[in-house]
């Protein structure tokens, strides 16, 4: 491979999902910005055009995953009746956590600091807003924020029982109804 010679394509798009790749694998601990490229079959040096750190590779790993997370979120409130829209919410976020445990981990295992990485506090947010909607179609004004907030947690909870094989999702979602 010659300098100059070679196009990638989207490499940080490759790397982003060669990180999630190893994660996936192996867990948090195998994601390094060089075993990255070498899945993603560039230099060891490739990922530094993209990412600063290891931890901004991480981060832009939850960013996706997050993503994925609201597209499911989304997707649940329209495909589901009014009345059942939290509780369909509910699975969709029991199911993400259940295919997806490692990303699920990253995103909310705290090792990533959302203020350090404006993109990963915005996708955070985006996906809470998902919730947030559905709860203000059934509370007041006065108390959307309250109940989306309780909402969250019992899911969350839930979930982080699926994300680490303590209960199975179809237990979890016995719990919502």
């Amino acid at each position: 491979m010659s300098s100059g010679s070679y196009h990638h394509g989207d490499l940080r798009r490759s790397l982003i999902a060669a990180a999630r790749e190893l994660l996936r694998a192996s867990g948090v601990e195998a994601v390094t910005s060089r075993e990255a490229a070498r899945l993603a079959g560039v230099s060891h040096n490739a990922p530094y055009r993209h990412f600063a750190s290891r931890e901004a590779l991480l981060a832009a790993v939850a960013v996706e995953g997050f993503r994925e997370l609201r597209r499911a979120l989304d997707a649940a409130r329209e495909q589901a009746a009014p009345a059942e829209r939290l509780t369909a919410l509910g699975r969709a976020y029991l199911r993400f956590a259940e295919k997806d445990r490692a990303t699920f981990r990253l995103m909310f295992g705290g090792m990533l600091e959302s203020a350090a990485h404006p993109d990963l506090a915005e996708a955070a947010t985006a996906a809470f807003d998902a919730l947030r909607a559905v709860v203000a179609e059934r509370e007041p004004a006065a108390t959307t924020e309250r109940e989306a907030l309780r909402a969250w947690a019992l899911v969350h909870g839930l979930a982080h029982f699926v994300a680490d094989r303590q209960i199975d999702a179809a237990r979890a979602e016995a719990c919502l109804h």
